[in-house]
């Protein structure tokens, strides 16, 4: 629940010390002290780039004041930032993108987030043609819609289409697709085949050759001749 802070306790305030006793009063004294004790200095090269110090972040004040008095008088407490309500930023309100800020409103600025934002029922008055965003769905749970009776007794059988995907095969391992290919591969196979069959066959012939002809009986018919 926001903090909302109703009469002029907070927008009349002109000094720093009676800003810290209204704070102080609603609960905010120990943020602001969490916040001093968190100062330290920052880790790595940013403290030589006018990024010194690093600290946490304390309470946020939203106001609708036109005078400059109440951010001169809270512009000086460690951790406290002030934000008017025409000028909400998401990073002030959800830093890091973590909600749970504490946050002080003023009454009139409170008040004043149904004239610019609009409620469920009616547009913003401060903004041209704007409603607030709203949920399409009652119900977030779409696994369960969609799996519910209601829903699948009307939907169509799911379609079942067996898509065979043809494999992708290697001409230079597979001789038919080399074939489909090249018609001339199927003659070169053969006569390589054929080649290879023929030296064999020489291999064979010779070696039969040299094994009716033994190396002693050429060695004497040489010796024969040179007699």
């Amino acid at each position: 629940m926001p903090l909302v802070i109703g009469g002029d306790s907070l927008s009349q305030i002109k000094k720093t010390k009676e800003a810290l006793k209204v704070l102080e009063r609603f609960g905010a004294g120990e943020d602001i002290e969490r916040v001093k004790k968190s100062k330290n200095i920052r880790a790595g090269k940013g403290k030589m780039r006018n990024r010194r110090y690093v600290k946490r972040l304390g309470p946020l004040v939203i106001h609708n004041s036109t005078s400059a008095d109440l951010p001169k008088a809270l512009r000086n407490i460690e951790g406290v930032d002030l934000c008017h309500v025409d000028r909400l930023n998401i990073l002030s309100l959800a830093p890091g993108g973590h909600l749970g800020r504490f946050v002080i409103w003023t009454q009139d600025a409170f008040e004043k987030l149904d004239a610019l934002y609009g409620t469920h029922t009616t547009k913003s008055t401060e903004k041209n043609d704007y409603t607030m965003p709203r949920p399409m769905i009652s119900n977030a749970d779409v696994t369960r819609i969609i799996n519910s009776e209601e829903v699948q007794k009307v939907c169509r059988a799911r379609k079942v289409n067996e898509t065979r995907t043809l494999r992708k095969k290697n001409a230079l391992r597979n001789l038919g697709v080399m074939v489909k290919l090249n018609p001339y591969a199927l003659a070169a196979k053969r006569a390589e085949i054929r080649a290879l069959r023929q030296k064999q066959e020489r291999k064979d012939k010779l070696k039969k050759k040299r094994e009716t002809n033994p190396k002693a009986s050429r060695r004497a018919f040489f010796e024969k001749m040179m007699e």
